[in-house]
């Protein structure tokens, strides 16, 4: 019981305990919800007092952007008013300037018409003029043909032939006046320019020929090089090419052949062998191999040097190989690479006085013969088979042309292929250059005279100064002093088409009338 009556008070107590706390709490909560309206109503109250403020300030601003955008379209207007105001007197005066264009046109469209109706009444009248001055003309003409009798045709035709001979001569003359003058202006600057050149270079003098004099110590060295029955030699003149020639000459053997690098290889080849002093044919093919093969080195080498020395750049390697055979080639006993040389450094002197361009006249001028050492035989003239080389091998245009035309296989196109010709020309014919045999030098002035005792009139021709100059005299009955000036112009021509001769050749026609008559 006592237990029970525990239990009953402490629910109780917890019953009524619970009831407080619940009062207690809705007081509080009653409290609270006042004070949190009396906050809300606070709120609300700065609320709509700040919102009336902001209202006012933001219907201040928008009055404020109004006034200006109102302002900033008054501005737009007034200026494109202006620019319309503008627009219009611009055009008010453009109406007015093609108001008077029109005017002025209208003017001048007035004035041409009444021009082309006076002119085309003067035309009508010459017309009737020229109808009038045609029938008198005809009048006149039949006139004529009855107290000549001959027609107007017949009478041109006598009038034309009797003035072509004297329109003939006063060409001939013109001409022959024009030439002298261009001569006399021209000549003195081109002499001082090619005597420049000449006095610039040092020259050599021919002294290539077609022999070699292999000298030995002692006639004992002849039996060896021999060999038993002749053996030896055989095998060197099979090997090389060359003739050698044993004779009575003492201490020496002759090397003959027309080429000297053969010639060359021979002689070589011969100097190791006695030098070695085993001389059988198997060592002297084995010897003459290797000189072969030495020679073709020092071409190259020769060829390098040769363009290095006058400043070429960028040669072909089959070019520069070219260049070094030279050495071993001669024309009229010129040595051809010595030739070359002299050639190009002429045309680089002679490009620079003229303004030209130097290297590419050197380059010309060295690669100038090189149509005459042909790994082949060939049948175009050396002028046209070196342009093809140089082609081939990537030249310029300049200088393939310059090479083809230095002896006028082909036309000139550019100002250096004539400097090639003229220093060509003053190295060939320069004194001491070339040796030339005596039958031909002898032949070709005979056929410089034969030439000329080829036309009518001739009746003496002489050749002097080495067949630098043809003397022509002519009889004075059979050639007038106008035909002697067409007959000096048609020998040289024939010269220049007919023969082969270095540098040129003056024609002078001498025509003489004398009057002898003796007082007894």
């Amino acid at each position: 019981m006592d237990i029970l009556s525990i239990i009953i008070g402490i629910v109780v107590g917890l019953a009524g305990g619970f009831g407080i706390a619940k009062f207690l709490e809705k007081s509080n909560v009653s409290n609270l919800i006042k004070n949190a309206k009396k906050e809300a109503a606070s709120i609300l109250k700065d609320a709509k007092t700040e919102a009336e403020a902001a209202k006012k300030d933001k219907i201040l601003q928008a009055k404020e952007k109004f006034l200006e955008l109102k302002a900033e379209h008054e501005q737009v207007i007034l200026a494109r008013d202006k620019k319309m105001a503008e627009a219009e007197k611009r055009t008010r005066d453009k109406e007015s300037q093609v108001s008077n264009e029109l005017a002025k046109a209208k003017k001048i469209n007035d004035e041409v018409e009444a021009k082309i109706a006076d002119y085309n009444n003067k035309i009508e009248y010459l017309d009737k003029k020229q109808q009038e001055i045609d029938k008198l003309h005809r009048s006149q003409v039949e006139q004529l043909e009855a107290i000549s009798g001959l027609s107007a045709e017949d009478a041109k035709n006598q009038l034309v032939e009797s003035l072509k001979a004297e329109a003939k001569t006063n060409a001939m003359s013109f001409i022959q006046d024009t030439v002298e003058e261009a001569k006399m202006t021209a000549q003195q600057e081109a002499k001082k320019i090619i005597i420049n050149t000449i006095q610039r270079v040092g020259t050599e003098e021919a002294v290539e020929n077609c022999v070699s004099v292999f000298n030995i110590e002692s006639d004992d060295v002849k039996g060896r090089i021999i060999g038993r029955e002749g053996r030896n030699i055989r095998a060197l003149e099979a090997a090389t090419g060359v003739e050698i020639i044993v004779d009575d000459t003492p201490e020496a053997i002759i090397l003959s052949c027309f080429d000297p690098v053969r010639r060359e290889i021979a002689r070589l080849a011969l100097h190791k062998l006695v030098t070695d002093g085993r001389i059988h044919p198997a060592r002297i093919e084995e010897v003459v191999a290797k000189t072969a093969k030495q020679i073709d080195e020092e071409i190259i080498e020769t060829g390098k040097r040769t363009v290095i020395d006058l400043g070429i750049h960028g040669l072909h390697p089959e070019l520069i190989k070219v260049v070094g055979r030279m050495k071993y080639r001669s024309s009229y006993g010129q040595n051809l690479l010595q030739h070359s040389r002299e050639v190009a450094k002429l045309c680089g002197i002679m490009a620079a006085e003229l303004g030209l361009n130097v290297k590419l006249a050197k380059r010309a001028g060295l690669l100038h013969d090189i149509g005459k050492v042909p790994d082949t035989e060939s049948e175009l003239p050396h002028a046209i088979l070196g342009m093809q080389w140089a082609e081939k091998y990537g030249e310029k245009e300049e200088v393939c042309n310059a090479i083809g035309a230095h002896h006028d296989e082909i036309e000139m196109k550019s100002l250096i292929s004539p400097i090639i010709q003229v220093c060509d020309a003053i190295s060939g014919a320069r004194p001491g250059a070339r040796r030339q045999v005596l039958d031909s030098y002898i032949q070709r002035l005979k056929d410089l005279e034969d030439i000329a005792f080829g036309f009518n009139g001739v009746k003496n021709a002489y050749a002097i100064q080495a067949g630098r100059e043809l003397r022509v005299i002519v009889e004075s009955e059979k050639v007038s002093d106008d035909a002697a000036v067409n007959l000096s112009f048609d020998i040289s021509q024939k010269i220049q088409t007919e023969m082969t001769y270095p540098g040129q050749v003056k024609i002078t026609v001498i025509r003489e009338t004398r009057a002898v008559n003796i007082a007894k």
